[in-house]
């Protein structure tokens, strides 16, 4: 029978093999508990832990346990010298039955010598505690009705008051070491030790704030993320080990390896698939209790209602201002809570749109609404991934937050964030005199100004006269390749002479910034002019070759 000396001795050592360990075969107590004895210790206690015949109202035929063994056994070591140091106990030992046992059998014991009575109880308390939480061990419940089901952690860490009874049901379980818990199939090959893992809150439901009330809630939430980028992949990731119970995602591009740095849920060779996929088949991978939703388009006026309205929350996670307006204007209108984040280098801003507190909306804090184009996104101004990474993480903690009615939610302010100084601020804000408005107008978009094509020459073909608004060292880099394109940086393009007659295409890297000087040629009265969706990246991308509006 194993045990241990926590004041090792050579001979100790001879004899002390494992002071924890697996057996498949009927625990010898006695033997156990001999093995405990020291003259130095007038304390001993032991703890039994036997197989009953109900669980949580349900009959049990019997249990089947299975463990990670080679690290569940470092792990108990861990946890035996730990109760050694901390109540100074002598000796202590602690054996799991594996396999199949039966109603009544003895499932897991532990033995603690002490100089103190008081020292044993506290050891021994501390060694199963530990090891119920700590150990990846697991158990298969036989019913009687013929059903059976693995027991997952949350159960016992949700209830952590059942440790008090001696006859209880031994089960070890720790989230932290789900790689010994993977999908196991009733059948399995010989010397498997595999075991479906489950969905544990456990952590997050012993806050006092949250329990199982709270989790319900998550549960039956539903959050749509427009956007799977820098921003996206936290906030999704975030709810969806949370417990939301249901996710939308919106996205239309595809993976690119400059994502990655900061858009860290893909993997290199997911390059060319489009986000929304590759993150939905992540979040079912993490939780597949979460039902997800995949829309690979680009949202607009024509759609937004329709996307929006099953959701209770939209999480803003675009880099583009006429999206950010688009989504504030139809939360508003259809009574949704809608929570922002930009980011701009190092810095970055949070704001949480509330039509039931009656909060300030974009619209109130920024009136004259900022063109696309005009300041700089991630391609054009740099970013370092853990930027949007936090901005991304706080927006799920606010989603979570107004979903579990926690104090300390953002009202009328935007959050602002130096993250190279650690500096926070809130600007205040108040709604603005109509801004009941803003949800009755749903903002336009100018679904015409964009238009897509497989190579410049076809844009020629059809009649366009292109413009490249690149800077010159971005044409040098990347030439464009056509028959009489006209080369006018942006910075200078708004003051050239344009001809009003002119069918025009401007073009830029990704369609953001000819976009903002189409509108702004348009505003001039220029009515002829239009943009490459998505810019040069964007090219031979399509498999159709006629343009679409």
């Amino acid at each position: 029978m194993p045990w241990y000396s926590f004041r090792r001795s050579p001979a100790a050592d001879e004899r002390a093999v494992s002071r924890f360990r697996f057996t498949p075969e009927p625990i010898d107590t006695a033997a156990a508990g001999a093995m405990l004895a020291d003259p130095a210790s007038g304390g001993y206690v032991a703890f039994e832990g036997w197989v009953r015949n109900f669980n949580e109202g349900r009959e049990v035929r019997r249990l089947e346990y299975e463990a990670f063994e080679s690290l569940a056994l470092r792990e108990g070591e861990r946890i035996l010298a730990e109760a050694g140091e901390r109540f100074g106990a002598t000796k202590a030992t602690c054996v799991h039955r594996l396999g199949k046992l039966d109603i009544g059998d003895l499932a897991v014991w532990v033995g603690v010598s002490s100089p103190h009575r008081d020292e044993a109880f506290r050891a021994c308390r501390y060694i199963i505690d530990e090891v119920k939480h700590r150990v990846p061990i697991w158990k298969k419940e036989h019913y009687v009705d013929g059903d059976s089901g693995w027991v997952n952690c949350e159960r016992c860490a949700a209830a952590p008051h059942a440790h008090d009874h001696a006859h209880d049901h031994a089960h070890a379980h720790d989230p932290a070491n789900a790689l010994a818990r993977s999908p196991q199939p009733e059948a399995r090959s010989p010397g498997a030790r595999s075991a479906p893992a489950a969905p544990d809150y456990s952590r997050q439901m012993a806050l006092r704030e949250v329990g199982a009330a709270g989790q319900a809630k998550l549960r039956a939430a539903s959050v749509l993320v427009v956007g799977a980028g820098g921003l996206g992949v936290p906030v999704l990731q975030f709810l969806a080990a949370a417990g939301i119970g249901r996710l939308g995602i919106v996205d239309h591009d595809r993976l690119e390896p400059s994502n990655l740095h900061r858009q860290t849920m893909y993997s290199l060779a997911d390059c060319g698939e489009f986000k929304a996929e590759l993150a939905a088949a992540r979040l079912v991978a993490l939780n597949p209790d979460v039902r997800v939703d995949v829309h690979v388009t680009r949202i607009d006026a024509q759609n937004i209602a329709a996307l929006l309205e099953p959701h209770d929350i939209v999480v803003d996670c675009t880099d583009n201002f006429t999206t950010k307006f688009l989504l504030n204007d139809t939360a508003l209108a259809l009574g949704r809570i809608a929570v922002f984040a930009s980011v701009y280098q190092y810095e970055g801003q949070l704001q949480v749109v509330d039509p039931r507190r009656g909060t300030a909306c974009l619209r109130c804090v920024w009136p004259a609404a900022t063109r696309d184009g005009l300041v700089g996104n991630c391609a054009e101004a740099g970013v370092l991934g853990p930027v949007p990474g936090t901005l991304g993480a706080l927006q799920a903690l606010e989603v979570l937050k107004i979903l579990l009615d926690l104090p300390g939610r953002l009202g009328s302010e935007v959050m602002m964030l130096d993250l190279l100084s650690l500096s926070t601020r809130r600007v205040q804000a108040r709604p603005a005199a109509d801004h009941e408005a803003h949800g009755r107008a749903v903002a336009a978009v100018d679904v015409d100004i964009d238009v897509s094509y497989d190579s410049i020459t076809l844009a020629e073909e059809a009649g366009y006269a292109v413009v490249d608004i690149r800077e010159p060292a971005e044409s040098a880099a990347s030439p464009l390749v056509a028959r009489r394109a006209r080369r006018v940086p942006m910075g200078e393009l708004l003051s050239t002479s344009l001809d009003p007659a002119e069918r025009l295409l401007l073009v830029c890297s990704r369609g953001v910034r000819s976009h903002a000087a189409a509108e702004a040629l348009r505003a001039r009265g220029i009515g002829k002019v239009f943009s490459l969706r998505g810019g040069t990246e964007a090219l031979n991308r399509t498999a159709a070759p006629q343009a679409r509006v």
